[in-house]
């Protein structure tokens, strides 16, 4: 299917749109954005000239995507989630050229109203809480809260927080796949392995 674009929302021609792509209420999408397939932008999102999405991203209400922000593929981002792209910004003072890059890999969920300042990378399938404040990079699978995002456990592919047997190994209770710290990163153990 082809994208399909709310009549009240702006997409710039030069902007790429993949297929089956929503587009709601109120949204800016600059020329040069580029979105892939199956997204969702919420009401009132904001996409700059140089955001990426990725495939099957869900971006939900109020979020604005500037220059410089990476969503890989299947990366959720909550209500107003915000993200920066310069470290010391002033109104009179251009800082173009400073702009930071900030990467959300695969999987990754951002929680309503966290922050992600630039330059950071959240990890493939890390779990940002909500009203976090992300000052550094999070590993994947890390599930990280509080004002600095600190990190507080691991979560699943599925997104469910892991528990941890007294052998190391945790068991996803939705999709029953297993996984083991190894110094300092989660792994997921393949069939048989301990």
């Amino acid at each position: 299917m082809p994208p399909w674009v709310h009549p009240s929302a702006i997409v710039d021609a030069g902007a790429e749109i993949g297929p089956d792509t929503r587009v709601w209420h109120f949204c800016h999408v600059m020329a040069g954005a580029v979105i892939g397939a199956r997204c969702m932008l919420g009401q009132n999102c904001f996409v700059s000239s140089q955001a990426k999405l990725g495939n099957g991203v869900r971006v939900q209400n109020n979020v604005s995507l500037y220059d410089g922000v990476e969503l890989e593929d299947d990366v959720f981002c909550g209500p107003s989630v915000v993200f920066t792209n310069v470290k010391h910004p002033r109104a009179f003072v251009s800082r173009r050229e400073e702009y930071a890059a900030t990467k959300i890999c695969r999987g990754a969920t951002l929680g309503a109203n966290s922050t992600v300042l630039p330059g950071v990378t959240v990890g493939a399938y890390a779990m940002v809480g909500a009203g976090a404040v992300v000052t550094k990079d999070v590993a994947a699978f890390a599930l990280v809260l509080g004002v600095p995002a600190v990190p507080v456990g691991w979560v699943s592919h599925a997104g469910e927080r892991l528990d941890f047997a007294a052998d190391g190994i945790a068991t996803c209770p939705r999709s029953q796949r297993r996984y083991q710290v190894n110094e300092g990163a989660l792994a997921e153990l393949t069939a048989g392995a301990a």
